[in-house]
């Protein structure tokens, strides 16, 4: 564009009686760039076609239309909101509500939840009954999401440390290639009350990583606890050809109870600063920043500005700092870090005997497909005293370009669905995808809490009944269906891919009329409904 108005004032000076340039303007304005193309045109009037100007303005136009062309051909970028909390709950129950925490009365809502929680109570009868049944905190986030349509991608417990993560409905068939996996440090490494675990997806196409962690306590640990951190990013490993270790992924997320602590300064001096909330004062001695600055491994991760109190040690149900005998002083235990992979270096930068075929495939897929990230918040929520630490809250944006855009799968219920008669799913692929006998399509009530929440589900390879190129037809047996029906979804679930690949519109499953007919109580039907399916895909 910068050629044009160029152009323009060459032409103006060859005509004595083109229009004056309104050089005062900002050229950003669109009113301008309308106002100098009519200038133009009024000057091309005039322009003799041998001249040499006339060719130079044909070519300069040329290249502002390919420009312009450009531009408009761009591939769009998408934003999406992710909320995360991370929050050392002391062995508590969780709390009646968490709004507050959750945000939940934002005007905009997150895409994503990643909610890590440390010390959650592991005795060993309710660490048995968790394992069989979803523990407490587990239950309290998905009974509160899913009535919001967020649905429990996939969760991973190690004692006491516990990981979840939730997606809106909408995206989910495109959330694929899910992992967890977990790392114990305490005891030599053989006791899990301290480690990492960690979820590892891709988010339409994107390879994302989360890592909530609880590190080692104590003042004089802060070497031994980047030790920690640096064992456990070598040692997780993935199922996964373009992100097999936590640093090959595209963004990273690291928080949990990190445990580093505020030295040197003493008590008086650091409750000073936190009541005139004068923290900047206190972060040349945070032992996660000062360990920063010697250690490669933290200064690829980032963090937002600490301006908000230090969120350990409370008394309990009060905001008051810890006022034993112990006296320990306020820290910022708690933390949410994230790491962009860095740039691969260009095979010129790096010279052709160096050049790896996957870097140069994983350049051009950056270029190709960017991702941004901003931290729109970064704070905690004193709102809650059941636990020694108060949460931590950070929501960021997430700008990228979709890798893909379209679900594997495609599927509709066939006809009427009741308990009465048998039914038919239609699906279709819709790209190449690892097929498996292990694949099965569910039955979901719409408002399901997770991928395991199903009412019923067929197996995909062993139920065809019809197939073709486009369509193929699966077989669900009446018996399999349950007999109160209600408003319901289907979804495809790949083995291979760990994930949900396709969802169908909700449909409506009837009320079977034999079993009113018969006169079956509620509290019957309900037993039905639970026996259902007795095989459970996910064992």
């Amino acid at each position: 564009m910068d050629e044009i108005s160029q152009l323009l004032s060459t032409v103006e000076r060859v005509r004595s009686d083109s229009v004056s340039s309104d050089a005062t303007q900002s050229t950003g304005s669109k009113l301008v760039l309308h106002h100098r193309v009519n200038q133009l045109i009024t000057c091309i009037d005039d322009l003799d076609p041998n001249d040499e100007l006339h060719e130079k303005v044909v070519k300069t136009l040329d290249n502002a239309f390919l420009v312009c062309g450009k531009r408009s051909n761009e591939p769009k970028k998408d934003s999406f909101r992710l909320h995360m909390v991370t929050w050392n709950v002391a062995t508590a129950d969780p709390p009646d509500d968490v709004t507050s925490l959750l945000h939940l009365n934002s005007q905009k809502s997150p895409d994503l939840y990643v909610i890590g929680l440390q010390e959650v109570y592991s005795g060993p009868l309710r660490f048995v009954s968790d394992i069989v049944f979803d523990d407490p905190w587990s239950h309290l986030f998905m009974s509160t999401l899913a009535p919001r349509k967020y649905v429990k991608m996939s969760s991973i417990r190690m004692q006491g440390l516990l990981l979840l993560f939730f997606s809106k409905l909408e995206h989910v068939p495109f959330i694929r290639d899910i992992q967890a996996t977990y790392t114990r440090t305490g005891i030599f490494g053989y006791w899990g009350n301290k480690g990492g675990v960690s979820i590892h997806l891709s988010f339409y196409g994107h390879m994302l990583c989360f890592l909530n962690c609880h590190l080692t306590a104590h003042m004089k640990y802060a070497t031994e606890r980047v030790d920690e951190f640096e064992y456990i990013m070598d040692t997780q490993t993935f199922e996964c050809e373009k992100a097999p270790r936590i640093a090959d992924h595209r963004l990273v997320f690291w928080f949990g109870d990190l445990n580093f602590r505020i030295q040197d300064h003493g008590m008086h001096f650091v409750r000073t600063c936190i009541n005139n909330q004068t923290y900047n004062l206190l972060w040349s001695k945070d032992q996660l920043i000062m360990m920063k600055k010697k250690e490669q491994i933290l200064q690829e991760f980032e963090e937002g500005p600490l301006d908000f109190q230090p969120t350990y040690k409370f008394d309990l149900n009060s905001d008051t700092y810890d006022s034993s005998g112990k006296k320990r002083k306020p820290a910022w235990t708690d933390r949410i870090l994230w790491r962009l992979r860095p740039k691969s270096s260009t095979p010129d930068e790096q010279g052709e005997d160096t050049v790896d075929a996957k870097q140069v495939k994983q350049l051009e897929e950056d270029e190709k497909y960017p991702l941004k990230i901003r931290q729109d918040s970064y704070t905690s929520n004193m709102e809650y005293g059941i636990s020694d630490h108060k949460p931590v809250i950070g929501t960021f944006t997430l700008e990228l370009r979709k890798i893909f855009e379209i679900p594997l799968v495609r599927l509709q219920a066939e006809g009427d669905w009741s308990a009465d008669i048998d039914a038919m799913v239609h699906y279709t692929p819709l790209q190449p995808f690892p097929s498996s006998t292990w694949d099965w399509i569910g039955l979901y009530k719409v408002g399901f809490t997770s991928m395991t929440d199903y009412l019923t589900y067929t197996w995909v390879k062993d139920d065809e009944v019809a197939f073709s190129e486009e369509v193929i037809q699966v077989y669900v047996s009446k018996e399999e269906i349950p007999v109160r029906g209600g408003d319901c979804v289907l979804c495809y679930y790949s083995s291979v891919l760990r994930c949900i690949v396709g969802i169908s519109e909700p449909f409506k499953v009837h009320e079977s009329k034999v079993a009113i007919e018969e006169g079956l109580v509620p509290e019957r039907i309900n037993g039905l409904d639970k026996t259902v399916a007795s095989e459970d895909p996910w064992n």
